[in-house]
């Protein structure tokens, strides 16, 4: 009934249900670009030769880009070369002082970082189409000729459309946040992963109605699924809440001040951003071998950083404890919540203002975050342990952890924070009135 009910609020509030319009069409426009074929590909012959992949990192590429990458689609390189382009701009920032200077420069050196993120985003996307074109152009990579006439003009093809494709694909993402809901970025990202669990939920199924599963073994895998999906939602929800007393002003006749507040610390104050980080990372090395698919060497190298193997979790959670760190201490200053609280008055009892409270708030920083980094690196390398010693299909191992599962409960978190923020500013009740994720909103 309350669901129903906020559904019916919603629709009672014309800009909100415009922008979850205009967020849904061109989340359409997106997966009908998606089954576009690449022209001069054979779609039969690389949708069938593309099987081979689905256990290695291109495998795992398809799955961010709902299955554009095994269609060879115009949307086969997705939004990754944007995250790409934006991680490389974020590190710059954390090193270079010319990159530190535009980020405290305000709106003007804010727009200066996004163009520089989109023609790194050119760039990147330019030499991974090449990539594409390389891998598709030899018949060794998917064991059979998936393009009947290669040639520099294809190649030249497909780095212009595919490049061109990126960015449309960026300029969706653009608009979904600036006139939709919910962030456009996460959400292209978000969309691909979810229209793939259909056919891994029937895979998986499939393989029980056969007999090579027991019914109750499958009941217990899907109960422990449930188990991991309220784990993470806690641990993206979860905070830490710092007291703050505020000292009593008289203004007048009027009594200011006295009262405590929180500072919500969360857990994971990163969300979802190191895993897309991590994970684009290591796209890179898949994308440099594929330049060399006749090279034995660059092969043996590839099939040590294959995704099934123990390198990869190894390399795979190790960057995620890193990024969880890096963008907390980019999310999240406080020596600026230090000085914040000093110029209102507020202070945390027992702790003297100024840098012992900066001080303060990094230690309980540093020591909430670790548990958070460890337990996001362990959920995003558990399918490579369920693949191994679970009989649990690669598709529907996906969803059961890892990456798939972190990203859907993030972005989905995050895009019912901002309907419930238009809801609440209505005076309509929400969807998480009762719930404690509604302690978020505090922050």
């Amino acid at each position: 009934m309350k669901l129903n009910e906020s559904i019916r609020n919603i629709n009672k509030i014309p800009e909100l249900r415009q922008r979850i319009l205009y967020t849904l069409l061109l989340l359409f426009v997106y997966r009908l670009g998606s089954h576009i074929t690449i022209p001069g590909v054979d779609a039969a012959a690389v949708s069938g030769a593309s099987q081979s992949h689905s256990n290695d990192l291109f495998g795992l590429f398809d799955l961010f880009v709902g299955g554009a990458f095994a269609r060879a689609s115009i949307f086969s390189l997705g939004i990754m070369p944007y995250i790409s382009a934006s991680i490389i701009i974020q590190l710059l920032g954390a090193v270079t002082p010319y990159f530190q200077k535009l980020q405290k420069e305000g709106e003007d050196g804010r727009q200066k970082i996004s163009q520089m993120t989109r023609y790194g985003t050119v760039v990147i996307a330019a030499l991974q189409a090449w990539g594409v074109s390389v891998s598709l152009s030899s018949p060794t990579s998917f064991g059979k000729v998936v393009v009947p006439d290669p040639g520099l003009f294809f190649s030249v093809t497909v780095v212009i459309l595919l490049t061109a494709a990126t960015v449309f694909v960026m300029w969706l993402g653009e608009k979904i946040t600036e006139r939709g809901i919910g962030n456009g970025i996460s959400l292209i990202i978000m969309i691909g992963i979810l229209a793939r669990f259909p056919q891994a939920l029937v895979a998986e199924f499939r393989s029980v109605s056969l007999g090579s599963k027991n019914w109750i073994i499958e009941i217990i895998i899907l109960a422990v699924m449930a188990a991991i999906v309220a784990f993470v939602v806690v641990l993206t929800v979860g905070t830490r809440r710092i007291p703050v007393q505020h000292a009593k002003r008289v203004v007048g006749r009027k009594v200011y001040g006295g009262s405590t507040q929180y500072i919500p610390m969360r857990i994971n104050t990163a969300g979802v951003m190191p895993i897309i980080f991590a994970q684009s990372i290591m796209f890179l090395p898949g994308t440099f071998l594929s330049f060399f698919p006749e090279n034995e060497v660059m092969q043996s190298i590839a099939a040590v950083l294959s995704y099934d193997s123990w390198w990869y979790a190894l390399m795979f959670g190790t960057m995620i404890v890193f990024f969880t760190y890096f963008y907390t201490a980019i999310a999240f200053n406080p020596k600026e919540v230090a000085d914040t609280m000093r110029r209102q008055g507020g202070f945390i009892p027992g702790v003297r203002p100024g840098k012992s409270t900066a001080d303060f708030i990094d230690n309980i920083l540093t020591r909430i975050t670790l548990p958070g980094a460890i337990s996001l690196a362990i959920i995003a390398i558990l399918p490579t342990f369920l693949t191994k010693f679970v009989n649990v299909t690669q598709g529907f191992a996906q969803f059961f952890g890892g990456t798939s599962l972190l990203i859907i409960v993030g972005v989905g978190l995050d895009t019912l924070q901002q309907v419930e923020s238009h809801l609440m500013m209505r005076h309509y009740d929400g969807f998480m009135k009762s719930g404690k994720t509604h302690g978020r909103q505090s922050r």
